[in-house]
């Protein structure tokens, strides 16, 4: 399987990007191709809302920036992986311009071979995962109907060990 992560972590040697390379690995043993994306250090700009994409681009956004790297990983991946610490409630600002400018690749369908999502999340605060997991289930289990793989946070009992496992199931 080839599984997209986009990890949204400004630090790269933080609790987020310590989690994605406990699932890589695991998901790598079991025979699967992991491509990982460290947003925060690419040079992604919001969506416009300009709908080029939905017009004369069909479907191709009118901006070309580091976004076109995982357009092309999104085009055959079967599973996305996203992974953010949580700043104010939700998901990174930057993996936020990444999922907005999903908008010219996914709508109105993802690709036909993206099947799985999954979210790796970490917070100084366990009670403060609910505005990345409203977002999770709206957008990526509702609107697009994937098939929901879990979400692991860093104070789940044993996360490393619910990493490994969800890598396992897949």
């Amino acid at each position: 399987m080839k599984i997209l992560i986009l990890n949204g972590s400004p630090r790269i040697k933080g609790n987020t990007s310590s989690m994605t390379a406990v699932f890589t690995e695991a998901a790598e043993q079991h025979g699967h191709q992991v491509k990982e994306f460290h947003v925060c250090r690419m040079s992604i700009k919001g969506c416009l809302a300009c709908e080029y994409c939905h017009g004369q681009g069909h479907g191709a956004c009118v901006q070309k920036d580091d976004m076109q790297q995982i357009y092309a990983e999104l085009k055959d991946a079967e599973m996305l992986v996203i992974a953010s610490p949580i700043y104010y409630h939700g998901i990174s600002g930057q993996l936020k311009c990444v999922i907005d400018r999903f908008y010219s690749a996914l709508y109105p369908a993802a690709p036909k071979s993206l099947k799985k999502v999954a979210m790796i999340l970490s917070s100084g605060d366990p009670d403060m995962y609910d505005g990345a997991k409203f977002s999770f289930d709206g957008d990526f289990l509702g609107y697009l109907g994937l098939q929901d793989c879990g979400i692991v946070t860093n104070h789940d009992e044993n996360p490393v060990q619910k990493l490994r496992e969800m890598a396992e199931a897949l």
